[in-house]
């Protein structure tokens, strides 16, 4: 029996790994939580948590599974990146989604835009294996909801997310636009905001629930996408996992604007861009499929099984064929310090 640890440094980790538990049960597997920081209690009934290195240890992973950029390195087990997000170009690639820590034992990749870069990489530097997996975070949006998000009949749907990150977001900008367009009752909307956005923000849309409008935690997300018929968001991870499902996108100051979205500058082009998307027009449903084939072309909600295959497959080859990971002794340092843990064993 595997025993694999769900590593948690962020709460928008939960999407992702639940879909990874599901599977590890189902081949006879056991599956405990670690939490670097607060958010224990999102944990279900059934769920086991481990609540301290020492726990992790004697629980013995034989596989570590991190949707984030870091792992302590003294947790036993395979250490494994099946990632938080897509990459939408925040920031520079050797910045963001491409940068190494030297941590990672196995990459599970999402679709050729990622894995591309990644199979160059492990040619480089030969310590890291990369499979692609497709992501299990997107299993769910490619079976049946067990809790479908109920929407009026009758009126097109607009799904609401913005990032967080304050350079890029456009929810300050947008507040009173979707206040506007959701008191005129032409659209239904389903609004959600990225867990680590200003609790201001947050209230403010909040707020806006009504008839017209539903206020939604992040982790109804997948449900939302179903939901809606077109997405209105900025510069944010969910403009992929949403065009996944072939439906149009509307952006507001986009940092890289791209033929698979109709991008807009100003709060007043909001409208006119949502009515003109909803048309579905050739050229840009074009891109869109385009698009979701390069990011995830995995449409059978199987992705979590693909990467148990890769850890397996990885289990069985051992470190044959790789180089030393490096030694990063900084890093590993700091990687004791997050977690208070000094003990040599």
């Amino acid at each position: 029996m595997r025993r694999y640890l769900l590593f948690v440094s962020e709460l928008y980790a939960l999407p992702v790994l639940r879909p990874l538990q599901a599977s590890i049960r189902a081949r006879g597997g056991e599956a405990a939580w670690f939490f670097e920081k607060g958010g224990a209690d999102h944990l279900h009934a059934d769920e086991r948590l481990l609540g301290s290195v020492p726990e992790v240890k004697a629980f013995r992973p034989d596989a570590v599974l991190v949707p984030g950029n870091w792992v302590p390195d003294y947790f036993p087990g395979l250490k494994v990146e099946v990632f938080h997000g897509f990459n939408v170009h925040k920031r520079e690639d050797h910045r963001g989604h491409f940068r190494l820590r030297g941590f990672f034992d196995l990459y599970c990749t999402q679709g050729p835009h990622t894995t591309e870069p990644f199979r160059r990489l492990e040619a480089e530097h030969g310590y890291f294996r990369v499979v692609e997996t497709g992501w299990p975070k997107m299993d769910p949006l490619f079976r049946p909801d067990p809790a479908p998000v109920s929407t009026p009949a009758g009126r097109p749907v607009v799904m609401y997310a913005s990032t967080f990150t304050p350079s890029l977001s456009s929810a300050a900008h947008l507040l009173e636009t979707v206040r506007e367009l959701s008191r005129e009752g032409r659209w239904h909307w389903l609004v959600t905001l990225h867990p680590k956005m200003d609790p201001e923000i947050v209230s403010r849309f909040r707020d806006l629930e009504g008839p017209n409008l539903g206020f939604f935690e992040s982790d109804h997300i997948v449900s939302l996408y179903k939901a809606a018929d077109v997405l209105l968001s900025d510069t944010s991870s969910v403009i992929s996992e949403f065009i996944l499902q072939a439906r149009p996108v509307v952006t507001f100051r986009n940092r890289r604007p791209a033929p698979h979205m109709l991008d807009v500058s100003e709060p007043g082009e909001v409208e006119g861009a949502i009515a003109h998307a909803l048309t579905h027009p050739d050229g840009l449903m074009q891109a869109v499929r385009a698009y979701a084939d390069h990011i995830h072309p995995y449409r059978d909600g199987r992705s979590s099984e693909r990467v148990l295959d890769a850890v397996e497959d990885a289990l069985t080859r051992g470190r044959n064929g790789l180089s030393r990971k490096p030694l990063n002794l900084w890093r590993r340092v700091q990687a004791r310090q997050r977690l208070g843990y000094w003990r040599l064993f």
